[in-house]
């Protein structure tokens, strides 16, 4: 006997439960579907327990500067891994738990463990169960990539799945992959007193497009630990360790964190039995706006799509899809939904920040870049923290301000102003004549505000203050 619901979810991670939170409003005939523990991939193994991390290595970093300070007694501090392994482990069992508050709400009517296979476009099979939904959710998040090659000694190979549950560290690692996680990961191990070897076969890092910002992030962050770029990483068990070897660099190394990015969790949906297109990488061709899947009663949202894999992103995808796909299993036109200006930060220290439109995106032409090197920067000589750059990308026939890379101090913080600007559609003349507090990290951005100016093809008198 097949059951039959409205909508059918598949995933209670982050994008799941945003999609459920839209389904529920509208009808009691769903179900959510998800195998493996519950809890989303952020508050388990992502964006959570890394900035538990990364805060306890930032706080003992921060002696380094006591003597410069005058305070005395740096020398004498230490750091129990194991026991700041066991807060990282503590806060992150705490996210968790405010996670599974919409879960544990659910019956067993409504929330299945269990893993879905497709039968149909429309029909899916969960522990020998048919169920036929008017729409389907696909949201199963992602999984670390981990090249087969290296599966013969994964015992020595972490990757984030795995890292939070250590409850001790290695003397070395190497960190394969220098993205966001690798980087901030990498940063942080080697402020715990771990010996540190950042690859990457780009040349890039934090996916930083701005050559002058990758340079400074290359600079800064370089001088922590080594950080070999442009050489894939060949990995040999040895006694030892790990043999790592990039281009004509070598070094044993006793683990290896694996942060070469996360792949959809599609390969056991049998997708085989839908009419789903799938793209050159194997991900289901979908409208970013709909999030809908062709022309079809299934829904992609959150890490399963590859599209942008954060969280904020997540919820807004499936709350998209989850709005959607409850209007199509009530024969409603579905509707589109604008997509918020991208953001993109990586908490290493400096900040790595990319806002709205980057180089790639724009023509050269039609823009002028407005910067501001944070050596001056009085707020940031105070922290200690005076190295960085921020870039301005902007309309030089009108001062609108399309994007923004940097990577600085408090990045976070100018990122969300900026992002928040370029939403609202400011020009710089417009964020210009907003109050700058003094003194504040925040005036860099008006130094790179003024520092565009004179690059426009429009000019504005008393740009700071507005008539009435």
């Amino acid at each position: 006997m097949t059951r039959e619901v409205d909508v059918a979810i598949l995933g209670a991670g982050s994008a799941g439960l945003y999609a459920l939170s839209q389904v529920k409003r509208e009808t009691n005939n769903y179900v959510l579907i998800n195998g493996g523990e519950l809890g989303t991939s952020c508050a388990r193994v992502g964006c959570m327990p890394s900035k538990v991390f990364i805060q306890v290595a930032e706080d003992f970093h921060r002696k380094s500067l006591f003597e410069r300070e005058g305070i005395e007694g740096s020398e004498q501090l230490s750091v129990d891994i194991s026991a700041a392994m066991e807060h990282v482990q503590d806060l992150r069992d705490t996210f968790v738990d405010r996670t599974l508050g919409v879960t544990d709400a659910l019956d067993e009517a409504h929330l299945i463990d269990g893993y879905a296979k497709f039968v149909s476009n429309d029909t899916i099979v969960v522990n020998g169960e048919q169920i036929k939904a008017k729409s389907i959710v696909i949201a199963t998040g992602s999984t670390p990539v981990v090249p087969a090659a290296w599966q013969d000694f994964a015992d020595d190979i972490y990757t984030t799945d795995e890292f939070f549950e250590l409850q001790d560290l290695p003397a070395s690692m190497a960190v394969i992959g220098l993205g966001s996680i690798g980087l901030e990961i990498g940063q942080a191990l080697h402020r715990l007193g771990v010996q540190v070897i950042g690859v990457d076969q780009l040349t890039n890092i934090a996916r930083l497009e701005d050559v002058e910002v990758n340079q400074t992030a290359v600079s800064v962050i370089g001088k922590e630990f080594p950080m070999w770029l442009g050489q894939s990483a060949i990995l040999e068990k040895v006694d030892g360790g790990i043999q790592l070897t990039a281009g004509d660099n070598e070094q044993v190394v006793e683990k290896v964190l694996a942060s070469l990015g996360r792949k959809p969790t599609l390969a056991n949906l049998n997708l085989e039995a839908t009419n789903i297109l799938l793209d050159e990488n194997g991900v289901p061709v979908y409208d970013p706006l709909t999030m809908q899947v062709g022309d079809l009663p299934i829904f992609i949202a959150g890490d399963a799509n590859a599209d942008r894999p954060i969280l904020h992103e997540a919820g807004h995808e499936g709350r998209v899809a989850g709005y959607n796909a409850v209007r199509h299993a009530a024969n409603v036109p579905i509707e589109k939904f604008k997509r918020k200006v991208p953001l993109a930060i990586t908490f290493c220290d400096p900040n790595i920040a990319i806002v709205g439109a980057q180089l790639s995106e724009l023509n050269q032409d039609d823009i002028a870049i407005g910067e501001i090197q944070f050596a001056p920067v009085g707020r940031a000589l105070i922290l200690g923290k005076n190295r960085g750059l921020l870039r301005l990308y902007v309309q030089k026939s009108d001062g609108l301000l399309l994007g923004a890379c940097m990577c600085c101090v408090k990045a976070e913080n100018l990122a969300h102003l900026i992002c928040w600007s370029i939403q609202c559609g400011l020009t710089v003349f417009d964020m210009l004549k907003m109050p700058f507090y003094h003194p504040v990290i925040e005036e860099a951005l008006q130094a790179a505000l003024y520092n565009v100016l004179s690059k426009l093809d429009i000019k504005q008198e008393l740009v700071e203050l507005e008539r009435i």
